[in-house]
């Protein structure tokens, strides 16, 4: 175990001025925190933090980071506090400690939705300081290069995390070296028997192949010096984890790959980088197709080299990778080789929020911004998980606005893709899309270098079933937020018409202020909450207007039906206990025996359909309700069991030849979960001459959708003939009439 001196010396060979104090106490108090805890392995725990921390001195970081490294574990697996650590180490590294605390087990659904909420808590926390990442991805590689110590069923969680999560985020860091070892140490536990086969295969080749390795690398000196490029020159064979990737992908044999040996060639300036290319191009056959320059063309993670594939010596395929000295240590540390690294760190990096870098020089901030704007506006974890493994293990093609504006994106990406990154709103607007000058569907697989345009429409919102066109987590949850806004920005407006239908019919004046001053008398937030409740039959309109103007609601409810004609008239002879005084002799009022009046001419009363609703030829039952008239019952309506027997009024129906009314009824449709299924149903309905008022959807499973359907029709036979209908599609599994 390394020792205390030992650790500060390696800190201040690369930074003379760190602070020794600082480093020694951080030594010292963890190792007493941790005491005699033990890992899995035997070993003291203390040597988990010590090793994080020597990892993080080969990456050259700062003392405060080298420090959160020893203390990383401190708060969750001892004694102690957030408290402690900020009044003995500053609230500096209190708050990275903090950041990498890890999440206790959560009592949640699934082992995806936990991981879903670490992950979530993970990116906020780097989003605050990207040193959190470079604690914890050390953390996770010294983890894996211990993993033989744990449980079988361990060993595979965690690799298989590392392998989705971590060894990704590393590579959009910019991290390589990093994602490489993670890579492997994962491939090697979740597919020993593969791993085995490569690893033994790549020692066959390496036997076969014999100095071949050092003759490249001659060569290619040799020509470099001979152009007077001075440059230095290392190969190696790949990495057993991207081999068998690319084998898998591509399902090709090993002995099939043009890059299982790749050469480095490190150069002292850009000019000379393009020169060294020329000197391969006119020495080796070129490969067509293999050629790509991030040196012009960064990669989304800052990455800079140019990517050449030759066939050399012994005609063996062979990539060169050609970069400066500054680019290599990029491309193998990332976020921790730039030289505004220290100068970064004293402030928050934070979501959305401006900065002083520059978007094309720090790319993977721009790319971790964007990823927590994401997470924030979303609302499922595990959505925005998958979304971010999309984003994570994608390739890139990189495309042009027509204002020569670069857009990195994932391979496979669209122009409904291209518009969202351009700007939310430019997504949601987008109508169409012409690439390279030509019209092209909205679904199109952009290339490299292709020049994207996008036509929008002010007021259009983007189809729920765009979502299925993208490949990027940003569009996607753009896409179903629009979608969202939608449908809610719908039942805003139908609550506010069927309110303001209500208000009308009581004599009074709708108004959403009104409406606003009593909001407290219900459970919702906002007036738009309240109307979304009305036009979904969460909330009755008529209780709004109870609330609003509660001295109205009977004198409205009785005038509105004097008013506007009723569906259906009933007939009053055979109301027991009626007795109507002449409107000759000046009276309005019609009473009833237990001596309540209800107001009306001649031998009208008001009457109020329950809910699930009746229709003419049905055989109805009223219940006089006093103060408001008869509230009429289907017969077999279980809503009709509250009231005593000795308060049902038989009662018959009397239509006005003359006139088409509709009557309410209520449908419950089973419909499997196929494209078009609600289209018949509705075709069935509007053919046969009925209106569809209301529809929900009251259960919903992987294969089939419960639709509760309110229509109105003339009369039974009517309805009778909607049901024979839909019983007769093949598409309706279940149809029957419900009563409430």
């Amino acid at each position: 175990m390394m020792r205390q001196y030992e650790l500060v010396e390696r800190v201040q060979k690369y930074d003379p001025k760190a602070n020794e104090a600082l480093l020694n106490r951080a030594y010292v108090y963890a190792m007493k925190a941790h005491g005699n805890q033990k890992r899995a392995s035997g070993d003291p725990y203390f040597s988990h933090p010590l090793e994080v921390a020597a990892i993080l001195t080969d990456l050259k970081l700062d003392d405060a980071t080298v420090a959160t490294a020893l203390l990383h574990d401190v708060i969750e697996d001892t004694d102690a506090t957030r408290q402690e650590i900020d009044q003995l180490f500053g609230p500096e590294i209190g708050a990275l400690v903090d950041g990498l605390t890890k999440i206790k087990r959560l009592d949640l659904v699934s082992k995806k939705t936990e991981q879903a909420e670490n992950f979530r808590k993970l990116l906020i926390a780097i989003s605050t300081d990207i040193r959190v990442l470079l604690v914890k991805l050390a953390d996770r590689l010294h983890n894996m290069r211990t993993l033989e110590h744990m449980k079988p069923g361990s060993r595979q969680r965690i690799s298989e995390e590392t392998l989705d999560i971590y060894a990704p985020l590393a590579g959009r860091m910019g991290m390589q070296a990093i994602r490489d070892e993670l890579e492997d140490h994962a491939f090697r536990w979740l597919h020993p028997d593969a791993y085995s086969a490569v690893t033994d295969k790549l020692a066959e080749l390496r036997g076969k192949n014999g100095g071949l390795v050092e003759e490249i690398e001659n060569a290619l000196k040799s020509k470099l010096k001979e152009m007077g490029i001075e440059a230095s020159v290392s190969g190696r064979e790949k990495k057993p984890y991207s081999i068998w990737r690319k084998m898998t992908n591509k399902q090709i044999s090993l002995e099939q790959l043009s890059d299982i040996y790749a050469f480095r060639v490190t150069c002292q300036d850009i000019t000379d980088c393009y020169g060294a290319l020329g000197v391969a191009h006119t020495t080796w056959r070129a490969v067509p197709g293999r050629f790509k320059d991030y040196i012009s063309t960064p990669k989304q993670n800052n990455y800079q080299s140019i990517h050449t594939t030759v066939v050399g010596p012994r005609h063996q395929r062979v990539e060169l990778q050609i970069r400066t000295q500054l680019m290599h240590q990029v491309a193998e540390y990332g976020v921790a080789a730039h030289a505004l690294y220290k100068d970064m760190t004293k402030g928050k990096i934070s979501a959305g929020s401006p900065t002083s870098l520059d978007d094309k020089e720090h790319g993977p901030y721009v790319w971790l911004r964007r990823m927590v704007e994401t997470l924030l506006e979303g609302s499922n974890p595990e959505e925005f998980l998958e979304h971010t493994k999309l984003e994570l293990f994608q390739d890139q093609v990189f495309c042009f606005t027509p204002k020569g504006r670069l857009i990195a994106l994932p391979r496979g990406a669209t122009p409904l893709d291209f518009a969202y990154a351009v700007h939310t709103d430019v997504g949601n607007a987008a109508v169409g899309a012409y690439v390279n000058g030509r019209h092209v569907p909205i679904d199109t697989r952009l290339r490299n270098g292709d020049e994207v345009e996008i036509r929008t429409s002010k007021g259009h919102v983007p189809p729920a079933a765009w979502e299925s066109l993208c490949v990027t987590g940003r569009a996607q949850g753009a896409i179903r937020r629009a979608a969202r806004e939608a449908v809610r920005r719908q039942y805003v407006e139908l609550g506010r018409r069927l309110a303001s239908s209500a208000f009308e019919a009581a004599r009074v004046a709708y108004s959403d202020e009104s409406v606003k001053r009593v909001l407290s008398k219900f459970p919702h937030k906002t007036l738009d909450e309240l109307l979304a409740a009305v036009a979904r039959g969460e909330l009755p309109a008529g209780d709004v207007l109870k609330a609003v103007a509660p001295e109205a609601v009977q004198a409205a409810a009785v005038q509105s039906v004097l008013e506007n004609p009723m569906k259906g008239w009933l007939d009053l002879t055979k109301i027991p206990g009626l007795r109507v005084r002449s409107p000759a002799a000046g009276a309005a009022a019609a009473q009833f025996s237990s001596g309540i009046a209800l107001k009306g001419l001649k031998d009208d009363v008001p009457v109020i359909f329950e809910e699930g609703g009746a229709v003419p030829g049905d055989r109805i039952v009223g219940v006089l309700e006093p103060g408001a008239g008869i509230r009429i019952f289907q017969i077999h309506s279980p809503r009709l069991q509250a009231y005593e027997h000795q308060r049902w009024i038989d009662m018959t129906w009397h239509i006005d030849p003359g006139k088409q009314e509709r009557f309410p009824a209520k449908l419950s449709v089973t419909a499997p979960n196929r494209p078009g299924s609600l289209a018949a149903i509705a075709e069935v309905i509007g053919e046969a001459g009925g209106n569809i008022d209301n529809l929900k959807m009251i259960r919903r499973a992987s294969d089939f959708t419960e639709l509760r359907i309110e229509v109105e029709v003339f009369d039974l036979a009517h309805l009778n003939r909607i049901v024979a209908g839909l019983r007769q599609k093949d598409i309706v599994s279940r149809v029957e009439r419900i009563f409430e």
